[in-house]
Formats: C-alpha cells, sequence, structure tokens
C-alpha cells in the first residue's frame, strides 16, 4: 500500500492511503489520523490501512483526486531522523573535495548522522537558503522508516521492522560543512529541512526490486530540466538497509517512526551520472582540473523520482524550487 500525509492545520497532517497510480487518495481511519499514530500500533493498523488500499484500487471508495501540492512530507516531523552514508563511492569523492583521506573503517562500519527531523518539507516545498555563497546542493536518497527497534538488534532480525519505503532530499549547504566537521562534531548549519517524495509504500508495492533490504531500481535526477543521473540505488550499495538499522540500535532502541536513509545514491560507474552536484564537481576536477559545475542557484528547480520497469512512478516525484530565505 502507499500512505501520504495530506497538509491541513495540524503539524501533523492528516494521514491518507493512496492508490497505486498516485491519481487518488481516501482518508485513513478515524483512529488513525496521521502516519506516526499508525505506526505507534502498526501490528493492528496496517491491515486497517490495507482494507482502505485494496478498497481504492477496486473502486469500492471513490475517493478524491491527487494534487501533490497538498501533501507534506509523510511524515511532517519525526521522533528520529538518522542518515547513513552506505555508498562508499560518495563519501570517497565528497571527502577527496575537501582534502580528507578516507579510513578502512568505512568498509566494515557505517557512517550515520543524526539529522534535524522537527521539520521536514514536502514533495513541492521550495529550497530555502540565505545565499547561493552556502554552496546549495541536493542529495537524492531512499529511506525506510521502522516500527520499534530493540537495542542490539541484528541485521538478520531488522529487517523485519523495516514497514515503510520513500525517497528523499537531504539538501546540503557544501561551503558550510567543512568548518562544522572540522570542530569534531556534526552537521547543524551545512543541513536545512530535508524533503521527502510524497509517499512512503509498503515493501511488498516493490515486488522483486525489494531484494536483501535493498532496492533494485536507478534513481533519477534532473536540475531545470536537464538530466544529471540515474544511478542504480543495488550496485556499490555497501551498507543495507538492515545494517544500517542494526548500526543505529547497537547502543539503544529506535522508537516507531524512525527515519534511516541511504545517504547519496552512488555508482563507481560515473557514465550513469550523479544525484548530487559535489561529486559532478569532483569528477570535474579529477579530470579537467578544477570543477565546471556550479551548486544551485536561486530559482534553479530540482526533480527526483523511481519508476517502475512500466515507467510508473513509484513514490510520486520530488520537484523543488531553490528560493531566497
Amino acid at each position: 500500500m502507499k500512505l501520504a500525509t495530506l497538509k491541513n492545520d495540524c503539524r501533523d497532517g492528516r494521514l491518507v492511503v493512496v492508490n497505486r497510480d498516485l491519481s487518488r487518495f481516501a482518508e485513513a481511519p478515524a483512529d488513525l489520523p496521521t502516519l506516526q499514530a499508525a505506526l505507534d500500533d502498526w501490528s493492528r493498523a496496517r491491515h486497517s490501512l490495507a482494507a482502505v488500499y485494496r478498497a481504492l484500487q477496486s473502486g469500492d471508495i471513490d475517493g478524491r483526486a491527487m494534487a501533490m501540492e497538498q501533501l507534506g512530507a509523510p511524515l511532517p516531523r519525526a521522533y528520529q531522523w538518522l542518515d547513513g552514508s552506505a555508498y562508499l563511492n560518495h563519501v570517497e569523492l565528497v571527502r577527496k573535495a575537501r582534502g580528507a583521506q578516507m579510513p578502512s573503517t568505512f568498509l566494515t562500519d557505517p557512517l550515520m548522522y543524526q539529522g534535524g527531523s522537527d521539520i521536514l518539507l514536502g514533495c513541492r516545498d521550495p529550497i530555502a537558503a540565505g545565499s547561493e555563497r552556502h554552496g546549495i546542493d541536493l542529495e537524492a536518497e531512499i529511506c525506510v522508516v521502522t516500527d520499534d527497534v530493540p537495542a542490539a538488534c541484528p541485521p538478520q532480525q531488522a529487517e523485519r521492522r523495516i514497514q515503510l519505503i520513500g525517497m528523499l532530499n537531504d539538501i546540503s549547504l557544501r561551503n558550510l560543512i567543512p568548518a562544522e566537521l572540522a570542530k569534531g562534531f556534526g552537521f547543524v548549519h551545512g543541513k536545512p529541512p530535508t524533503a521527502f517524495a510524497p509517499v512512503l509504500v509498503t515493501p511488498d508495492e516493490l515486488g522483486g526490486a525489494w531484494k536483501d533490504a535493498k532496492i533494485h531500481l536507478p534513481l533519477r535526477t534532473w536540475i531545470n530540466g536537464q538530466w544529471l543521473g540515474h544511478p542504480d540505488c543495488a550496485t556499490d550499495m555497501q551498507f543495507n538497509f538492515a545494517e544500517l538499522i542494526a548500526h543505529a540500535a547497537k547502543t539503544r532502541p529506535l522508537g516507531a517512526g524512525t527515519i534511516i536513509g541511504s545517504g547519496t545514491v552512488s555508482n563507481r560507474d560515473a557514465s550513469r551520472g550523479f544525484c548530487c552536484l559535489a561529486e559532478a564537481r569532483m569528477i570535474e576536477t579529477i579530470r579537467h582540473g578544477k570543477p565546471r559545475t556550479g551548486f544551485l542557484r536561486f530559482g534553479d528547480r530540482v526533480k527526483i523520482d523511481m519508476t517502475d520497469a512500466r515507467g510508473n512512478s513509484l513514490f510520486g516525484s520530488i520537484e523543488q524550487t531553490v528560493v531566497k530565505r
């Protein structure tokens, strides 16, 4: 099934069930007003929501026409948003860009940071930045949402805690990040609010494309209508989502509604393009001695999407415009 959050006067919106082709939606049962409420009682809620989804698909419920502008992030605010960096090609390239080496431990120990989750953006919300000099960049990723995960949960059990899958734009301000990391702590100023695709889907919606806790499909990105890349999400993914969850839960439990990101999807085969501008700039530096691609500017338009084998959008597209805050 596919779930989304309709914007309303409440910060957390109204949970809705969306049909497979993303054209219509119906409100969730009254006792499940928000997605967080559903995740808090997922063993029961999933059956109620699945019944609405089946009725919407069959036409027993007519539903209402979908307008992406009406949707917020599926979880407009989350108790926890943890972003991994499972694609080591991306890690290596961005560290080269700031003159840092990649330790060998990165092959066995995932990178992960805790992002701001009090405000998460919808699929059509703008990318608001204070200055173009901050180095505004997109980072196209995939993510999973868990139910409750016990502390020290091993990867073999962690995959069963994945209840929903989605797509996001982990916006970065590249020129602010090096100074922050040099302090030896982590991101704050370099990571403005993250934007999410309109719907989250249950793993069964992906069919055979969901295997080994990875999505075996390309993630497509465009800037101002120009193709940026379509790297494959399973290729070169050093740590799958079960391993990322187990890493996050090593010393603490994870509450229902925890979002785990993959990090920027990246392939070593540069002919597949990129999911962020920092990688494109690093490849240009290696080939030509300096970058030729600039970071995002005010007025630029970003689009991120993932389609199935028939060309149907799985999560709905993220389409954002960069604006001055």
